[in-house]
């Protein structure tokens, strides 16, 4: 059942006593990670906090033009594993942390993370968070996935206290001896910083313009996937699918919106057969909001998730989704009522999701409507952004019992 709603007024701790703002920093890889998910965070938790910013990002005063005078200090790290260029990270960020006496370095990501929260314990930076988005040795076996899982219990074990984006995934990791469930959570119900629900939203006149410029009948049921097109990301499972559906009634189109980071366009053309002349493949876009107002259905058939954040925006915008039934997404998607859940891989099962959406239109409506009802309830960005700045002022001021 869908909870009622609760008040979105952001929670700012009384600061009235303090003659400066305590000094932390955010540690990310890359910049592209606070402009999709942080800005709103960040906004109200600058009045609060002296925020340096570190990421690979050479142009110091990049967040100006999102609307924040904010420092940002150039770290080079990269995604991939690289010994060398991360040592040479570590020890910058270990001079940083001892040199600017943060009492709060909080990273996001898991390269930014496994530095950071090493380089602030040398550097005995008295608070160290980091947030889990999903973890890259989830589907792995053998040596590789046991390498990668213990660099994430390092990362663990050097920070104070850890915040994960969904309760399904804290116990995953929980499990799997990553975590301790004594200095880890999840804010509100999950997600790394919910929906900005002014930006998504229904927009139906938009969802026209772009079933027009994408050559998409007016009417016509659209599948659309929005995220970076990998195979992990499921979506040679999806074109596969998409060439199953039957033929009876109005043809369906499904719209791809993303960078082809492993160059699958053609194979996914390949594997719809000759469905493939109703895929349209879109360049990766800062407004995804308006994509999705084209679409009947997002599609997400993931082999891995930390909580698909595009799931809930989708939602929105009153948009139900077909997903995999993984950790992360199962705590984004309520099978049956806000989205449907199929099985990770397996082709058939998706298929037949998205001919019951063909079949079912009424079924999919409905589905919309609640999926954008519990989204307004429970994951308003609002909200979230309050959860953050409670957190903070609950760890710097020991209210968590841990006497950090």
């Amino acid at each position: 059942m869908i909870e009622t709603a609760i008040s979105n007024e952001v929670f700012v701790p009384d600061v009235t006593k303090q003659e400066a703002r305590p000094a932390i920093c955010i540690v990310v890889a890359v910049t592209m990670t606070i402009e999709v998910f942080l800005l709103e965070q960040l906004a109200a938790l600058m009045p609060l906090y002296e925020i340096t910013l570190v990421a690979n990002c050479p142009e110091k005063q990049h967040m100006k033009s999102f609307g924040l005078n904010l420092e940002i200090v150039h770290v080079p790290m990269q995604r991939g594993i690289a010994p060398l260029l991360d040592l040479k990270c570590l020890f910058r960020l270990y001079l940083l942390f001892r040199t600017r006496k943060f009492v709060l370095v909080h990273s996001i990501t898991p390269k930014a993370g496994l530095l950071s929260m090493v380089a602030a314990s040398l550097a005995r930076v008295p608070i160290r968070v980091h947030t889990f988005t999903g973890q890259v040795w989830a589907t792995m076996a053998g040596w590789r996935r046991k390498v990668l899982r213990s660099l994430d219990q390092v990362l663990a074990v050097a920070a104070t206290h850890t915040l994960v984006d969904s309760r399904s995934q804290l116990q995953f990791l929980t499990q799997e001896k990553v975590l301790n469930g004594c200095k880890s959570e999840v804010l509100g119900i999950g997600s790394i910083s919910g929906v900005d629900l002014k930006r998504f939203q229904p927009r139906e006149g938009e969802g026209f313009r772009v079933r027009k410029q994408l050559d998409i009948p007016k009417y016509a049921p659209v599948f659309g996937f929005i995220g970076r097109i990998k195979k992990e990301k499921g979506v040679l499972d999806l074109a596969r699918a998409f060439s199953m559906l039957s033929t009876r009634g109005p043809l369906a189109y499904l719209v791809i919106v993303g960078p082809d980071e492993e160059k699958l366009s053609d194979a996914m053309r390949e594997f719809s057969g000759e469905a493939a002349q109703r895929i349209r493949f879109v360049e990766w876009t800062r407004t995804p909001e308006f994509y999705m107002a084209a679409f009947d259905v997002l599609c997400l058939p993931s082999y891995r998730e930390g909580f698909g954040s595009v799931i809930i925006e989708a939602a929105a915008c009153g948009v139900p989704a077909l997903a995999s039934r993984i950790y992360g997404i199962s705590d984004a998607v309520v099978d049956g009522a806000t989205g449907l859940l199929h099985e990770c891989g397996d082709v058939s099962a998706i298929a037949a999701g998205m001919q019951r959406v063909l079949d079912e239109a009424g079924m999919v409506q409905e589905m919309g409507r609640r999926a954008q009802i519990r989204v307004q309830q429970e994951f308003n960005s609002s909200r979230l952004s309050s959860e953050l700045v409670a957190f903070y002022d609950r760890i710097l001021n020991h209210k968590d019992g841990t006497g950090a």
